[in-house]
């Protein structure tokens, strides 16, 4: 580091980067503010570190504040050298990752902190689905920091010395650390939301690098062209056996089964990540109704329904891969939407979210339905009907309005129990099976479960040179 003794910042960015790639920039700057007695102090780099250098040979800008200085708050230069890395990544197209650590707003300078803020705010407004812009947590992250974390697309925390928070927990009525750490990495990923991995700072490093290779430098940039060593025909003999934790099944059709889950820990009926088909990054939704350990026994099971939670996290992922030119794969297994007074309050609205992703996406989409596809909750989750290119349904599927039985018991409602059993056995081959809904055009093919990866690639691959046009318009509403 050029003008930076060494610090904890410096040290994780020397974790963070290919060996010695890193290239300082704004070294000599300190504060300018003398109010205060601030002339006395000494403000190194004025608390943040930054430049850039390379992860796996691509091409990343990276700030990295260090608490050590004034306990890393942004004053006016520290902003300025973040905005000025901002202006630098946008013109050269790469993302920017931010290592945070912060006691806040610099005191000694408020309005032209205050400024600092907003400064950074409008260069991640720009720059957001542009460049991919990464967040790593590993001590103070609050009041509008904790905005601009969020202005970012992925965000990380480690697990026991990361706080992110607007309000601090005990700043909250009623509320106290020791009853809900509403700022703690484990409230952060798990109730809020916003946190994609929590780990130990190692482990968070790593995950970030991992990351980093699986997307795009920019908005224009092409990863088509990635070499795979993994059979494309593989056969994927278990593969029916994972439809319930769908993580699994994705891990599984994924060249050399690598899969990059975010959100891991929130919402976890529904899965989101990147996996590689062919060499390609693919954005992967799936319905979730189990969640196995490492030794495959079931740990957790959720209803095959559409929540509040699980749709607005889908929703935001799928607007990510399109921003970025990412193909989206739909696994879909959903009978239906979350009933209870809590989901009533907002899944309207979030599964409202969840069909305007998937309708308004104009990369390749392709669906596999895996199990249940009832209602509007199979509809909203990438049907043919709002914009899914290729549908692929395995044999065993069901497609329809609802389960059989419950239909026959609607429509005979004062038959005996002989009858509606009979009347059911119709309405799943007439109106439920995949093959019926195949007939209609609304599957494209049937398949195994063990030949999903070969059909999934074939698709994308297909769907290579997609171009799709829609009305002119500056943004939609939803």
């Amino acid at each position: 580091m050029s003008n930076t003794a060494q610090s904890l910042a410096s040290t994780r960015i020397a974790s963070l980067l290919d060996e010695n790639s890193f290239v300082e920039i704004g070294g000599y700057v300190t504060a300018r503010n003398t109010d205060f007695n601030m002339q006395q102090k000494e403000t190194p780099a004025d608390g943040v570190i930054t430049g850039y250098g390379v992860i796996d040979g691509n091409l990343v800008y990276v700030y990295s504040q260090d608490a050590s200085v004034l306990g890393g708050t942004i004053g006016e230069m520290h902003a300025k050298k973040i905005a000025g890395l901002y202006d630098l990544a946008l013109k050269m197209g790469a993302p920017v990752i931010g290592l945070v650590d912060c006691a806040g707003m610099r005191h000694q300078e408020a309005t032209d902190a205050l400024n600092g803020f907003g400064e950074i705010f409008m260069k991640q407004t720009l720059a957001s689905g542009i460049i991919p812009q990464i967040t790593a947590v590993f001590g103070n992250c609050g009041g509008g920091l904790a905005i601009a974390s969020e202005l970012t697309d992925f965000t990380f925390m480690e697990e026991k010395k990361a706080k992110l928070f607007v309000n601090s927990p005990n700043a909250l009525d009623g509320n106290d650390v020791s009853k809900c750490d509403t700022a703690s990495a484990k409230f952060q990923s798990e109730e809020a939301g916003t946190v994609d991995y929590t780990g130990s700072e190692a482990d968070v490093l790593s995950q970030i690098r991992s990351l980093v290779c699986m997307l795009p430098a920019n908005n224009e940039d092409d990863m088509s062209y990635e070499e795979c060593t993994d059979d494309l025909n593989r056969v994927c003999k278990d593969l029916a056996n994972a439809a319930g934790d769908t993580s699994i099944l994705l891990s599984d059709i994924s060249d050399d089964n690598l899969f990059f889950e975010a959100k891991a820990a929130y919402a976890k009926e529904m899965v989101t990540g990147f996996i590689k088909l062919n060499g390609v990054t693919v954005g992967a939704v799936a319905n979730r109704t189990e969640v196995c350990d490492d030794n495959g026994n079931v740990t957790e099971t959720y209803e095959a329904v559409l929540t509040n939670r699980g749709a607005k996290k889908a929703a935001e992922f799928i607007q990510f891969c399109d921003a970025f030119n990412i193909p989206v794969l739909s696994l879909t297994n959903v009978k239906g939407f979350k009933a209870d007074t809590h989901s009533e309050r907002c899944i309207a609205k979030a599964v409202a979210q969840l069909t305007y992703a998937f309708a308004n996406a104009t990369v390749p989409k392709v669906n596999v339905i895996i199990g249940a596809a009832y209602g509007t909750a199979y509809v909203a989750m990438n049907s043919k009907s709002i914009g899914a290119d290729m549908t692929f349904a395995w044999t065993d599927a069901q497609i329809g309005m609802m389960d059989a039985k419950s239909a026959a018991r609607i429509m005979y409602a004062d038959a005996d129990a002989a009858t509606i059993s009979e009347k059911a056995a119709e309405y799943a081959a007439l109106q439920s099976s995949a093959m019926s809904a195949a007939r209609r055009g609304y599957v494209d093919t049937l398949i195994e479960a063990e030949d999903t990866r070969k059909y999934v690639i074939g698709a994308f691959e297909m769907l290579f040179t997609k171009r799709e046009d829609r009305p002119s318009k500056k943004h939609g509403t939803v």
